[in-house]
């Protein structure tokens, strides 16, 4: 019986660690086709061995989501590689957690760049595939950050993760019918997202937080959960957290 995962073409950004590792992973493992976007390559062409050794098929682009033409490439990529795409999942993320007062202008960029402006540009090059196809879906990866300010420290990301919610629940009233969207919004879960801060205080704090963190597994089944229902079902928006976690 099929899972209806199954023989899905699956596009996934930040794909060499985490949250989108472990996706590809889980999604392999139900018999998804996936195509991993990143930019260590080397990681994820380890990864694509792994899967095609375990009988699942993958491929890997080198993809800085920074980069329009990088995005547009990963999907060009798919296409060419397995003639359709059913799942994109924007995960390429970036949290950079210190106080307002340290003015780090460069990290706002960069977390604009990546948490916003890169999932833009995976909507703009996916988007055309699916009406084409006249089906698809887009699963958006935001988190509990952008449902409740994370204080002290986090108002940028915060703000961030806040506009890929609106982004995709835009999307759903805009495409409706045959292109479902998805909000998964984690709370603390175990993959590099915690390093990315360069305020000393603030990187102790946001790694002491994320010792209650639950496995990147946890997303990877949200995600699955999503993708596997029929296709007059659209799961809206997952929110997940350790039992444990208060925020």
């Amino acid at each position: 019986m099929s899972n209806r995962i199954e023989g899905k073409v699956v596009v996934i950004t930040g794909a060499s660690s985490g949250l989108g590792e472990s996706t590809a992973r889980h999604l392999s493992s139900l018999g998804a086709t996936v195509v991993l976007g990143a930019r260590r390559k080397e990681r994820l062409d380890a990864l694509v061995e792994e899967l095609t050794a375990a009988g699942g098929k993958a491929v890997a682009y080198a993809t800085d989501v920074t980069r329009q033409a990088d995005v547009q490439a990963l999907i060009q990529g798919a296409l060419d590689s397995f003639g359709r795409v059913d799942v994109l999942i924007n995960n390429a993320g970036l949290m950079a957690i210190a106080p307002m007062s340290e003015t780090k202008v460069e990290e706002w960029d960069r977390m604009i760049d990546i948490n916003i402006k890169g999932l833009l540009y995976g909507v703009a090059a996916v988007l055309p595939v699916f009406e084409r196809q006249n089906a698809g879906h887009l699963i958006n990866i935001a988190s509990v950050a952008g449902i409740k300010v994370f204080s002290p420290g986090g108002t940028v990301y915060s703000g961030t993760k806040y506009a890929v919610r609106a982004i995709t629940e835009g999307l759903r009233h805009e495409l409706g019918g045959a292109v479902r969207t998805t909000i998964i919004s984690p709370g603390a879960v175990d993959s590099e997202l915690k390093y990315g801060s360069s305020h000393d205080a603030s990187a102790k704090n946001v790694v002491e937080f994320y010792k209650q963190a639950i496995s990147a597994d946890s997303v990877a089944r949200a995600i699955a959960y999503a993708i596997e229902q029929p296709a007059d079902v659209d799961i809206n928006e997952v929110v997940l957290r350790p039992t444990v976690q208060e925020f």
